[in-house]
């Protein structure tokens, strides 16, 4: 079923590298017209490191809109001029402080992203898992949790993520491996 709105006019917009804050007038299919508020956001990655048969959690990061430190994967914006991949091993120096050069395998996970609440955003997530050369020795300050890759280290892991899309990254990623082995 193919609704009929019609976009009329825009009202204002509001542009940072990565944020727009758009108003548009709009008309339904009852010829009733509306204001929309959206946030186009830049897609984001998140990226599951995996090195030696571990997860590997960075520090926390404090989040402004909870007031509270959160474990999370590594992730950010994909910046202009950038590619999704170029992206996620970017992400991966700046928060676990690994350089391209060790990395051995980059799986995207989700080939059309994920939409994040697209009823008032059109942001795409996209999920990576990377995997780092295991005779690589990963800075220690780094990292704030090592999760063997078996059924106990996901438990654990699972009570560490609050995220929401840390915690589906995760899924996709069990659910790939089981699809490969």
């Amino acid at each position: 079923m193919t609704l009929k709105w019609s976009r009329l006019y825009p009202i204002t917009q509001l542009s940072s590298p990565w944020v727009t804050i758009c108003c548009e007038r709009w008309q339904n299919e009852q010829g009733i017209e509306l204001d929309y508020w959206r946030v186009e956001k830049a897609n984001s990655v998140i990226i599951l490191p995996v090195w030696r048969h571990f997860i590997l959690l960075p520090q926390p990061n404090f989040r402004v809109g909870i007031n509270q430190l959160t474990d999370d994967f590594p992730g950010g914006r994909v910046l202009p001029g950038k590619t999704l991949q170029e992206s996620a091993v970017e992400v991966l120096q700046r928060e676990l402080g690994i350089i391209a050069e060790v990395i051995t395998k980059i799986n995207l996970l989700n080939q059309d992203g994920w939409i994040i609440n697209s009823s008032f955003s059109n942001q795409k997530l996209y999920a990576f898992s990377i995997e780092i050369n295991p005779n690589y020795f990963v800075i220690p300050e780094k990292v704030s949790g090592y999760f063997r890759n078996n059924e106990a280290g996901i438990t654990a892991l699972l009570k560490r993520l609050g995220c929401l899309q840390c915690r589906a990254v995760l899924l996709e990623w069990l659910t790939n491996q089981l699809l490969i082995e």
